[in-house]
């Protein structure tokens, strides 16, 4: 059976349709234009707004520069004081050469012939001051001085009996030259080349460092008035260990200060020591007992034996004979001992950790004296004890506990309780101590073969 053809589309519909497509598409195009013409305006003015403020830029420009072609004498010179002379040019060159280093040149140029100038006004005034002839002169200020050698002080400075008498500038050469014996050569501080170069590499931020290192860049004696010294805290710093350019390979048994010189001497079980000098035996005394610490007094009149047994021996140097005994009271064995240097105490220190403190007035007479103190801050054997050369601390230590170290402030015989305090172990296990002749610096030798030092700031000389 044969289907029917499908009705053909109507020519008036299509063109219907066309029509409406045709419309929807310009309502779209026309939507699309409504919104993109504000940014298209907003556009348009901020190029107008630009142009207009260049505009207004470059007629403040030009209104500037007649102002300052209009400037006073006074304002001008003032200008060009300021600005050099430059104010003839146009804006734009003016700020290129104040920027530019031809500027800065001319302005650096100014000023060194400036300096220059006042310099060679100095140098006019001091060559008419220099060129002044003296007074008067004293014949004996010129006359070249004579030393007599044979001194007991001089007699070792002669190399043969023919220089019994020598020049002052040739017993300044023969000082100078044994001092480089004893300290190996010239030291870092006395070579005035490696110091120069020192202070050029060096920073401003080591300036506190430098103030405490200068003390130990000179020599001879230092006065200074210093107020007692209060208890309580002890103002210090830490410092490069004393034997910073060489350390022990085992452990330290001695630290001592130089009384005249400053040298620190360091000795340990490495067979080394830093600084020596042997002599001859004298005479030998008998102790009637283990002897295990001795001790001069400060004019080396006497000498101070300790016995293991805990009695104390004073000697007489001149007559090797025994002046007195007398017994350190409680100790079990005896340790170590040491003579203030006004010698006005005595300490003894035990294996019970106990340091007995007694007046030398009383340990010569009496057999069994009583301390004016008993110092019980160690919990381990007193193995060193030593005083500082005002007699206003003694330091107290044992090599049996590290950090075993206390300093004990004289004459209130309290413990200074700022030392040691450190967030680390530093002293570890404390060998030997001393101070410097002037209580400058205090020195720990440890088990580490480090010599610490530290900085007593209470105290202004080595």
């Amino acid at each position: 059976m044969q289907r029917a053809a499908a009705p053909a589309p109507c020519p008036g519909s299509v063109e219907k349709k066309k029509k409406i497509k045709k419309k929807k598409k310009t309502k779209k195009m026309t939507k699309v234009v409504n919104r993109l013409q504000p940014r298209a305006d907003e556009a348009a003015a901020a190029e107008e707004a630009a142009a207009q403020q260049a505009a207004e830029e470059a007629s403040r420009r030009a209104r500037h520069l007649q102002a300052l072609g209009r400037a006073s004498g006074a304002e001008r010179e003032l200008e060009e004081l300021v600005f050099g002379d430059s104010l003839s040019v146009g804006e734009d060159e003016l700020l290129q050469r104040l920027a530019g280093p031809q500027w800065l040149k001319a302005t650096e140029g100014k000023s060194l012939r400036d300096d220059s100038s006042d310099s060679e006004v100095e140098n006019e005034a001091k060559g008419e001051i220099l060129s002044k002839k003296p007074a008067w002169v004293d014949e004996d200020d010129e006359a070249e001085e004579n030393v007599d050698m044979t001194h007991k002080y001089r007699k070792d400075f002669m190399k043969s009996d023919a220089e019994k008498v020598l020049t002052k500038k040739k017993l300044k050469r023969r000082l100078e030259e044994q001092f480089q014996r004893a300290m190996g050569g010239v030291p870092a501080w006395a070579d005035l080349e490696n110091r120069k170069k020192h202070k050029r590499i060096a920073s401003d931020s080591d300036s506190h460092e430098d103030e405490d290192d200068d003390l130990l860049c000179r020599t001879g004696n230092f006065i200074s008035n210093s107020e007692s010294l209060p208890k309580g805290i002890l103002k210090m710093s830490t410092c490069l260990p004393a034997n910073q350019e060489r350390f022990a390979d085992g452990r330290l048994v001695t630290v001592q200060f130089h009384p005249s010189a400053q040298v620190v001497m360091t000795a340990g079980h490495d067979r080394s020591v830093s600084l020596f000098q042997t002599k001859e035996l004298i005479s030998t005394m008998k102790v009637n007992g283990r002897c295990t610490a001795t001790a001069f007094t400060p004019d080396s009149s006497k000498i101070y034996s300790y016995s293991k047994e805990g009695e104390v021996f004073i000697w007489d140097v001149r007559s090797r004979k025994c002046l007195h005994k007398f017994e350190d009271e409680g100790s079990l064995e005896g340790k170590c001992i040491a003579v203030s240097k006004n010698n006005q105490y005595v300490a003894c220190g035990s294996a019970s950790g106990v340091v007995n403190l007694y007046t030398t007035d009383v340990c010569l007479k009496e057999n069994h004296p009583k301390p004016v103190k008993a110092i019980m801050n160690l919990v381990t054997s007193a193995t060193c004890v030593t005083f500082n050369p005002t007699t206003e601390i003694l330091a107290v230590a044992s090599r049996e506990a590290d950090e075993a170290v206390k300093l004990v402030h004289i004459p209130s015989y309290t413990v200074f309780s700022n030392f040691p305090v450190f967030r680390r172990k530093q002293i570890y296990l404390a060998q030997s101590m001393d101070f410097s002749p002037r209580s400058g610096f205090f020195s720990v030798a440890n088990n580490k073969g480090k010599a610490l030092l530290f900085r007593l700031k209470h105290y202004s000389d080595f």
